[in-house]
């Protein structure tokens, strides 16, 4: 067996894996840093809906990596860890093994599917939407030549992958068992907006019902539709299992490491499991929510990069006194023309949790109106209502609302209130950016003011 000496060893090469590497490398430059990765070649995660339709269009535009890995000198070895022995810090993979001082387990996430459709999976033409390249190019090869297409699932990824089929003309259709789309990130009144751009893309949706069996009615293990628990066949070529995602937490579960909620890897503040010498990021890692505290299930590269630099930076010691006190569940996606985003808590949400009120503003994104690319921009706040502290925020807009939200993002784990928005600085162009006059960002606060006055 070929043995292996490092300082640092990260299991996955995904984007929690890469940065949480990068970061420990610019912190340590003298330390020896491993990352061992299951596949060589790597998809970008958000990127896998686009394949499917005009925006990308194959496989091969979705591929990335952490490039700044190999410009600073960290080593990448391609293979599965199978065994891990804790206490004398060694890691065994093919016929290899590593020994290491610090262990960074960054295995991510795999689709979490209802264990009533699992055996489905068995069936030609259904697929869930792993994140590895040879499984989202079998379903894009196989899709390509089927019209009807069925997607289980009414969440970002779902919607996103609709949209794109639609695009080039697939019969589409999402069945949500909600009666909206995105409704854990949206409230109703912005989930309705986004609703009605995708039914005017003309996709279907099936919100009403929800999808008991998976069905096969020739006999030949080849999928021809979904049962829905109203008895209704909708007919299909194609079903993807777009339900979510659970923490890839096998090997820590093996080798002893703690789990936390929903069976990811306890962690501290500072991405640290029992044992000060190993750390988790990224989706294998048990997260809470940033206002509730409570268990949380979001999945987000954003939220993996966090922790990955939180973790990264205080392998050996806490460097910076900022942790991950928890995620603020901060999502951006676009419909069409029109972009959604949503950060921290929604108004449905709070309701019985916390003493709330909201104040919304429905503008333009660009001064005058006669401005070229002018876009409606609605804000919506979520604001605490003895304190004026905001605790959630929804945008649509152009495509000004992905930062947006990122604004609103960062007042939120500021900590800062509807005051301090009201009187923020801000700046202003006719050709970027809303009137100073009537910014909604500032507008939706000075209305969340006067509720709260109320």
């Amino acid at each position: 067996m070929e043995k292996m000496n490092c300082d640092v060893l990260v299991i996955g090469g995904g984007p929690a894996g890469g940065v949480c590497a990068v970061t420990a490398k610019m912190n340590n430059p003298q330390k020896d840093i491993i990352i061992i990765q299951e596949y060589e070649k790597q998809l970008v995660p958000c990127s896998i809906p686009y394949i499917f339709g005009k925006t990308l269009g194959s496989v091969e535009k979705g591929m990335g990596s952490c490039a700044m890995v190999s410009q600073m000198g960290i080593s990448s070895l391609v293979g599965k860890v199978e065994d891990i022995d804790i206490k004398n810090k060694i890691a065994y993979f093919d016929d290899k093994s590593i020994s290491y001082d610090k262990l960074v387990f960054a295995t991510g996430s795999k689709p979490f599917i209802h264990e009533s459709l699992q055996h489905s999976l068995k069936l030609e033409g259904v697929f869930s939407v792993a994140k590895n390249v040879e499984e989202i190019r079998k379903l894009k090869n196989y899709s390509d030549s089927k019209q009807n297409i069925v997607i289980v699932g009414s969440g970002f990824i779902g919607v996103e992958i609709a949209t794109e089929f639609a695009s080039i003309g697939k019969n589409v259709t999402i069945v949500g068992g909600s009666e909206h789309i995105l409704n854990r990130a949206f409230d109703v009144d912005v989930a309705i907006e986004a609703e009605k751009i995708v039914l005017e893309m003309g996709v279907k949706y099936i919100g009403s019902d929800r999808v008991v069996e998976i069905v096969d009615k020739n006999g030949d293990n080849i999928v021809n539709g979904v049962k829905l628990k109203s008895g209704k066949i909708v007919d299909a070529d194609v079903v993807i299992l777009a339900t979510g995602y659970q923490p890839n937490t096998e090997l820590a579960k093996k080798v002893g490491v703690s789990l936390g909620h929903y069976d990811g890897i306890w962690v501290d503040d500072y991405m640290r499991t029992e044992n000060k010498d190993i750390f988790a990021v990224g989706d294998c890692s048990a997260r809470r929510g940033f206002i509730t505290k409570s268990a949380s299930k979001v999945m987000l590269a954003s939220t993996s990069t966090a922790e990955a630099r939180v973790a990264g930076s205080s392998l050996y010691g806490i460097k910076y006194m900022k942790g991950m006190s928890g995620t603020i569940s901060i999502f951006s996606t676009k419909i069409g023309k029109t972009a959604f985003a949503s950060a921290g808590v929604t108004e449905e949400s709070s309701k019985g949790n916390s003493n709330i009120v909201v104040g919304s503003f429905g503008g333009i994104n660009r001064h005058p109106a006669t401005m070229p690319d002018t876009h409606k921009q609605f804000i919506k706040l979520i604001v605490a209502k003895h304190s004026g502290q905001i605790i959630g925020g929804q945008v649509i807009g152009g495509d000004e609302a992905g930062e947006i939200v990122n604004l609103i993002g960062a007042i939120i784990e500021s900590g800062h209130s509807v005051y301090r928005v009201m009187s923020m600085q801000i700046a202003t162009q006719p050709m970027l950016t809303a009137a100073p006059t009537a910014y909604p960002l500032v507008m939706a606060a000075i209305r969340a003011i006067k509720e709260m006055e109320n």
